[in-house]
C-alpha cells in the first residue's frame, strides 16, 4: 500500500513539472494575442484603404476606418467586364489543374525513391536533387515551353512548368519514410495486395497530411506566379489574375503620368484610382488563399504530431 502511495505521488510529480504555470501560460497566451494582433492589422487596413475614397485617401493617409466610402477601386477593377472575369477563370482552372497534377507527380515519384527495396532508389533521389542545384536559366525555360511542349499562348503555361517540384519530392520521400512503417507495407503484401493497392489504401491515406501541405503550397505558387504569364503568354483571353492586375496598374500609372499632356481629361484621368486600386487589388488576390488556409489547418497539426510517440 505504501509503495502504491509513493508511485501516485511521483507520477503527479513529474505531471506537474511538465506543466506551464499560471504565469507562463498567461505570458504565452499574450504572446499569442500580440502575435494575431500583428498579422491581422496590416490585412485590415489593405481592406479599409481599399474601401476609401482614392483623395481621402491622399489627406488623410491610411486608418483603421475610411473616411469616405468608396468602391469605385473595385468599380474600375472590375468595370473591364469579361477581362478580369476570364482572368479568374484561368487562374482557378490552372490552380486546381496544377495542384492535382503536381498531387500527382510528386506523390508517385517520391513513394518509390521512399521504398528501401526500390533497387534505382538512389539514382532517382539523385536525379531528383540533381535539377535544385542547376538552373538551365530563363532562355532553355523559354525555348522548351514554346518550342519543344508547345503550350505558349494556352492554358497549359499557367500551371504545367509548376506542377512539378523536386523540392517536394525530397519533402514527401522523407514524409513516407517517417510516417509510413515498412511493417504496414509488409503487411499488406502477405495480405496479397499489389502495389497499386498498397499505395492507394495502405499509404495515401497515411500520407495525407504531406500531401495537404504540398496541395498548399502548389496552390499558392500557380495562383500568384505571373512570370509564366508573361514569359509564354500573348492573347490576353490566357491571362491569369495576376498578369492582368499588373497591367492594369502599370495602365493607370502610365495615364496619370501623362496627365498633363492630355487636356481636358487631365481631370479625369488625375482621378483614376491608384492607391485604392492596389489595395483592392491585394485583396482580390489574397482573399481567397487566405480562406484556404482553414480547412488545410488541421492537417498541419496533425502532420506535426503524427511521428509523435504516443503513450
Amino acid at each position: 500500500m505504501a509503495e502504491n502511495t509513493k508511485k501516485i505521488k511521483v507520477v503527479k510529480k513529474d505531471k506537474d513539472m511538465n506543466a506551464l504555470s499560471p504565469t507562463a501560460n498567461a505570458l504565452l497566451n499574450i504572446l499569442l494575442i500580440v502575435a494575431v494582433v500583428i498579422t491581422v492589422i496590416p490585412l485590415w487596413v489593405i481592406i479599409v484603404a481599399s474601401f476609401t475614397n482614392e483623395q481621402a485617401l491622399q489627406t488623410y493617409g491610411y486608418g483603421f476606418w475610411p473616411q469616405e466610402w468608396s468602391i469605385r477601386a473595385y468599380t474600375y477593377l472590375f468595370s473591364r467586364g469579361s477581362v478580369i472575369g476570364t482572368a479568374y477563370k484561368n487562374t482557378i482552372i490552372a490552380t486546381i489543374v496544377g495542384t492535382l497534377l503536381c498531387l500527382c507527380s510528386v506523390g508517385l515519384y517520391a513513394y518509390p525513391i521512399s521504398r528501401r527495396d526500390f533497387r534505382w532508389r538512389n539514382f532517382f533521389t539523385f536525379l531528383s536533387f540533381f535539377t535544385m542545384l542547376f538552373n538551365a536559366g530563363t532562355v532553355a525555360f523559354y525555348v522548351v515551353c514554346r518550342q519543344i511542349l508547345g503550350i505558349g499562348n494556352s492554358l497549359w503555361a499557367l500551371f504545367l512548368p509548376l506542377s512539378f517540384s523536386a523540392y517536394w519530392v525530397i519533402i514527401m520521400r522523407t514524409f513516407y519514410q517517417s510516417n509510413v512503417p515498412e511493417a504496414v507495407i509488409e503487411s499488406a503484401r502477405i495480405d496479397g495486395a499489389g502495389e497499386w493497392r498498397t499505395l492507394l489504401q495502405i499509404v495515401l491515406p497515411l500520407a495525407v497530411p504531406g500531401l495537404a501541405t504540398v496541395a498548399l503550397f502548389a496552390a499558392i505558387g500557380i495562383w500568384n506566379n505571373f512570370f509564366n504569364c508573361m514569359l509564354l503568354v500573348d492573347e490576353a483571353k490566357y491571362y491569369n489574375l495576376q498578369y492582368t492586375i499588373y497591367q492594369t496598374l502599370n495602365s493607370i500609372r502610365f495615364l496619370k503620368e501623362m496627365a498633363a499632356s492630355v487636356g481636358s481629361l487631365a481631370t479625369q484621368i488625375a482621378d483614376l484610382p491608384s492607391e485604392t486600386f492596389r489595395m483592392s487589388m491585394a485583396v482580390v488576390t489574397v482573399g481567397p488563399i487566405c480562406l484556404a488556409y482553414p480547412f488545410f489547418q488541421k492537417y498541419f497539426v496533425k502532420g506535426l504530431t503524427i511521428g509523435a510517440v504516443k503513450g
